[in-house]
């Protein structure tokens, strides 16, 4: 048993290393571009509402001063595809994350495009309706993909068992999965090294879980993803020399959520990903405070800009919530051992 486990670590290990190497070695190629093409990221200066962002405005003022090229996250999307197609293209454990992946990186791409090309009002990227809209039908094509095709119709309660919800109750949880972690890794990635840092956790977290449930080819997909990410926090610690985009963040979001279905564990996604639910939900209290009680909460959402107005340094915010992504993901995978989800 220790040596089927051993061969199986080093097989995930070795996808990682082709994901980190391939990243590596396609980084000079798409700075090359970034800056020949110029993909500056437009700074953000208003809410989803139209209201203005002084706050934000003035703390990120420093980063727009100079050449910031965006959308990294294509390397990512790139060397995940290629590793994949080679290696671990599966019907049954790798199909949907790719696809999860892909879907929501072309997401993110169409509106990095927009920001990075566009001019006028619309220059901000996608209106955040149409976003939503086409996050979702990816959302519900790969939920229809898991019911229909691979038959899963129930979802596992820690320390309760599998809860059967039929067909419509799993595609539409498992929108909701894709959706609202896309959405969630996107609204996270505000500081340079702070959503990729996070993500290695989450990742390496339900890789584990993948591992022991024997899901070897899953496990290996998440080993990819880490591998990319590593060599993307490489080059994003401060002072970033890109930012992964929305084309990142949304295909980082989209594939974990698939994976967090498809190990059954999608309930330890709030634990795995705590500061995931922090950072939406600051940003989800700010806007209702604002809308119903004409008062922020926060001097600016989502946390990880409050903190920033209180004057917390960048590096502090980022490495603090390294720390707690590491413990949470290990007390996730405990949960996972003693709740009979592995």
């Amino acid at each position: 048993m220790r040596a089927v486990l051993d061969n199986e670590i080093f097989y995930g290990m070795v996808l990682l290393m082709g994901g980190f190497l391939l990243s590596m070695f396609l980084t000079p190629i798409y700075t090359y571009f970034a800056y020949k093409y110029k993909f500056w990221k437009k700074q953000k200066k208003t809410t989803v509402q139209g209201e203005a962002l002084p706050v934000m405005t003035k703390l990120h003022a420093h980063k727009f001063k100079r050449s910031f090229p965006t959308m990294a996250g294509i390397i990512g999307v790139v060397a995940v595809l290629v590793v994949t197609l080679v290696c671990i293209l599966d019907r049954g454990q790798t199909w949907l994350p790719l696809a999860g992946f892909i879907g929501g990186g072309v997401v993110g791409l169409i509106d990095d495009l927009i920001n990075v090309f566009g001019s006028g009002k619309g220059a901000a990227g996608l209106r955040a309706p149409v976003k939503f809209a086409l996050i979702s039908i990816v959302g519900l094509a790969l939920g229809w993909f898991f019911t229909m095709k691979l038959g899963w119709t129930s979802v596992n309660v820690p320390f309760v068992g599998n809860v059967e919800i039929g067909i419509a109750g799993m595609m539409m949880l498992f929108a909701f999965a894709v959706v609202a972690t896309s959405n969630a890794v996107n609204i996270t990635d505000g500081l340079d090294g702070l959503a990729g840092g996070l993500m290695i956790f989450a990742y390496g977290a339900y890789g584990v879980i993948a591992l022991t449930q024997g899901q070897l080819l899953l496990f290996g997909f998440c080993m990819t993803v880490v591998g990319w990410l590593l060599s993307y926090v490489w080059f994003n610690v401060p002072p970033a020399r890109f930012m992964m985009g929305d084309v990142g963040s949304f295909a980082l979001g989209a594939g974990l959520g698939v994976i967090a279905m498809m190990t059954n564990a999608f309930l330890l996604l709030p634990i795995i990903g705590i500061l995931l639910v922090i950072e939406a939900g600051s940003s989800l209290i700010q806007m209702f405070s604002k809308a119903v009680f004409k008062k922020k909460i926060f001097i600016s959402a989502p946390l990880h800009h409050h903190l920033e107005a209180k004057g917390w340094g960048e590096a502090k915010i980022v490495m603090r919530f390294w720390v707690i992504a590491g413990f949470f993901a290990i007390f996730g995978i405990f949960i996972a051992l003693v709740s009979g989800v592995i």
